[in-house]
């Protein structure tokens, strides 16, 4: 067939990638789910592969699947880039920015936003920091660093900085492909702790989680605690123990090539919030203001918030 690959189909593909669910899907766009169906099967037949693997669980995207969700997301982010401040004659922004980043967050947010600012703004010098987050409010109190993107419903000095959310990860369970959790659609926090976790202690996403586990009176067998996430991963896939993690940090193989599950809380558990933070009180600069709304755009070409 010889159909033209459209905009709302890499939309909807987006859509379904990121909730795993044309369901979900359909509630975020407002749109009819027959709709989405249509548009993901016509996509699949013009590239010629298949991008999800259905099952009764949702929508998981295949190999083919992951790889063209980069590059459809490079797409939604060139446009929403053509047509922003398009303005005749306009001078082009220059100066400097300095943004924070934490190693975590690095990973999985700074290089789209990064390289969407560099083609909009070629002539704004930008350098990065990374560091950890308590370090990171340390220079942005001080005035070292014009914004930082980080977990923002973490932070350690509120009154002091501005925290815009970018991003709401809900927090899932990890568990490998043959755990015997993994049978159960949903999985509450009683059931976790009788088995060992492992737990990321990174960018304050641990602390996030001991009040909930203080608030049901349960305490977990902790396995592990590591800043490496691919060491939480790898554990996780060879059954050594589970994990409660956000979304945005989850990915279905480990480097071992080990299936990583996912379930969702049947308890409420707060989300892991990914924004922009900077100083309370400061004037942004025009380059400042143009990174928060390149950070924007890019943003709701991942997903909407909840």
């Amino acid at each position: 067939m010889n159909r033209h690959i459209t905009l709302k189909q890499f939309r909807y593909f987006l859509a379904v990638a990121e909730s795993d669910s044309v369901a979900a899907a359909s509630r975020m766009l407002s749109i009819a789910q027959s709709a989405i169906t249509k548009s993901v099967l016509e996509l699949e037949d013009e590239l010629g592969v298949l991008l999800f693997e259905r099952s009764p669980k949702g929508m998981r995207l295949t190999p083919e699947g992951h790889r063209f969700l980069v590059k459809a997301r490079r797409v939604i982010g060139a446009v929403a880039d053509a047509t922003r401040d398009v303005h005749p004659g306009a001078t082009p922004l220059s100066g400097a920015l300095t943004i924070g980043v934490t190693s975590l967050v690095a990973g999985y947010y700074l290089s789209e936003v990064f390289a969407r600012f560099r083609r909009t703004c070629p002539e704004v010098d930008l350098k990065v920091v990374e560091d950890a987050p308590p370090f990171l409010e340390h220079l942005l109190i001080n005035g070292e660093l014009d914004i930082a993107i980080m977990v923002s419903n973490a932070l350690g000095e509120p009154q002091a900085l501005v925290a815009e959310t970018l991003t709401r990860s809900p927090n899932r369970v990890w568990m490998a492909a043959d755990h015997p959790l993994a049978s159960q659609a949903e999985v509450g926090l009683a059931e976790c702790v009788q088995h060992d976790l492992v737990v990321l202690q990174a960018d304050r996403i641990e602390l996030l989680m001991r009040p909930v586990w203080a608030r049901h009176q349960l305490k977990p067998r902790t396995v592990l605690r590591t800043s490496s996430l691919e060491a939480v991963r790898s554990l996780v896939g060879v059954g050594a123990g589970l994990a409660v993690l956000p979304d945005f940090l989850y990915r279905p193989w480990t480097l071992d090539a080990e299936h990583v599950e996912v379930r969702t809380l049947r308890d409420a558990v707060p989300t892991v919030d990914v924004g922009l933070v900077w100083r309370r009180g400061s004037q942004p600069r025009a380059e400042v203001l143009e990174f928060i709304e390149v950070a924007r755009d890019q943003s709701r070409s991942r997903r909407p918030l909840a």
